[in-house]
């Protein structure tokens, strides 16, 4: 389970966005010799071999993503980071953007290189003033004294980046309707195919990656693939950097290898269960995870480990809960976020995170009826699959998951008017 600090080693650090300070970590090192030495397909074939996923969400294997991009085109290639990180319980990615910004920078230069992109697009959060400031800063830094530009540290290989402030919608984190805002356009996911790699960005190919995926990148590089794997697990190589909130004693970021079981992250690194509660229940991979019991903690943490428990790692944002939660309240605060942050495109995800929230706040008033537990799961179950992205899915899973793991309490407030756990109503 203990792994070499390759992000958050300088988490909390005062100097570490500072150019300097990277350099004299060898900072920029490997993106020198990748873009010299390296041919586009060997760091292709060295990042798969790594079994790099994707740290967004859906943990999809990054050199196989690259290896879409089409060669010899006519248009250009770009590259769109996704730094929007609007998934509940997840704060990674703005540690990196405030601490490791040239780290970000060299991966998204070795990407370039493997891809063949000359331009980049990182796009940030609305919110996050600290990691933009950061971020320019860094980019800044870099133009100056030569990392980016027409001429990247004299090897002749143009790549030029731009910071892009988002507008705060949890939409924009999916990859097409990042795209569609970067263009100027409300952020309405696209259908798909075609798919990014090949109509992307202003109708050229295009890489979108996460912050922390693009971040390891000079990692697999430096140490090799076959050691970066060994780091992590048979199907997921490198460290993986875990959020943990809710009630535990140290709530924080943790960075460890994939092997780490959820319960161990809990109770050995996050300090276990504040003030001695008893754990109920724990969200594994951010938000739109389904939500798993306590029984089911001693699972490995990694893609493949979460789907044995039919879950998923998502983000990795661990949001745990102990037993004076009321269930019901806490999936009224999650539908809520969604039908909230639901762009409206697609009728089944618009109409019913709407309509899950109503019967929600009308359990919560002491007005619920016999049928709306089942109601509820019959709705979730409707909306998935059925959504041009997967936000709609983002909804219904919380929602499925919580019917099945705790039906008892939402069976109880319908019945009785009243929460199982405190014994009061909660809406007016």
């Amino acid at each position: 389970m203990s792994a070499p600090k390759l992000l958050s080693a300088n988490f909390g650090s005062e100097v570490s966005h500072r150019l300097d300070h990277y350099l004299e970590r060898g900072g920029y090192d490997e993106a020198r010799r990748v873009i010299a030495e390296v041919e586009p397909e060997q760091v292709i074939d060295q990042v798969k071999r790594a079994k790099l996923r994707g740290c967004g969400g859906a943990g999809f294997p990054t050199g196989m993503k690259w290896s879409f991009i089409p060669k010899g085109g006519d248009k250009p290639v770009y590259l769109a980071v996704n730094a929007d990180e609007g998934e509940p319980g997840t704060f990674k990615d703005k540690y990196i953007l405030t601490y490791e910004p040239h780290m970000l920078l060299e991966g998204m230069l070795i990407c370039g290189k493997a891809v063949g992109c000359h331009k980049a697009y990182i796009y940030v959060r609305g919110e996050f003033d600290l990691p933009i400031e950061r971020m320019e800063q860094a980019v800044a830094e870099a133009y100056e004294r030569g990392y980016l530009g027409a001429d990247v540290m004299g090897t002749g290989f143009p790549f030029d980046v731009v910071v892009h402030r988002g507008g705060g919608a949890y939409i924009c984190g999916e990859e097409t309707a990042l795209l569609e805002s970067l263009e100027g356009k409300p952020g309405h996911p696209r259908l798909k195919p075609p798919f990014p790699a090949l109509v992307g960005l202003h109708g050229c190919p295009t890489v979108i990656n996460n912050v922390e995926t693009l971040a390891l990148v000079p990692h697999i590089t430096r140490l090799g693939a076959d050691a970066f794997l060994k780091l992590g697990v048979e199907s997921q190589g490198g460290t993986k950097l875990y959020c943990v909130s809710g009630h535990v004693n140290r709530p924080g970021i943790f960075e460890l290898s994939p092997s780490v079981t959820l319960r161990a992250l809990i109770d050995d690194y996050a300090g276990g269960m504040r003030d001695g509660a008893k754990l109920k229940a724990v969200i594994p991979g951010g938000l739109s995870a389904p939500v798993l019991r306590p029984d089911e903690l001693d699972t490995e943490g990694s893609f493949e480990g979460l789907k044995q428990v039919n879950s998923m790692l998502g983000s990795a944002g661990l949001i745990v809960m102990d037993e004076s939660v009321c269930m019901v309240e806490a999936m009224h605060t999650i539908i809520q976020f969604y039908a909230h942050e639901s762009c409206g495109q697609c009728t089944p995800c618009r109409e019913g995170t709407g309509w899950m929230r109503r019967i929600v706040e009308r359990i919560l008033a002491g007005h619920g009826r016999a049928e709306d537990t089942a109601n509820l799961d019959s709705i979730a179950r409707k909306i998935t699959g059925t959504t041009i992205c997967p936000l709609g899915d983002a909804a219904a899973w919380p929602v499925m998951g919580f019917v099945e793991k705790f039906r008892d309490e939402f069976e109880y407030f319908c019945k009785n008017g009243r929460s199982m756990v405190s014994g009061e109503k909660v809406g007016a």
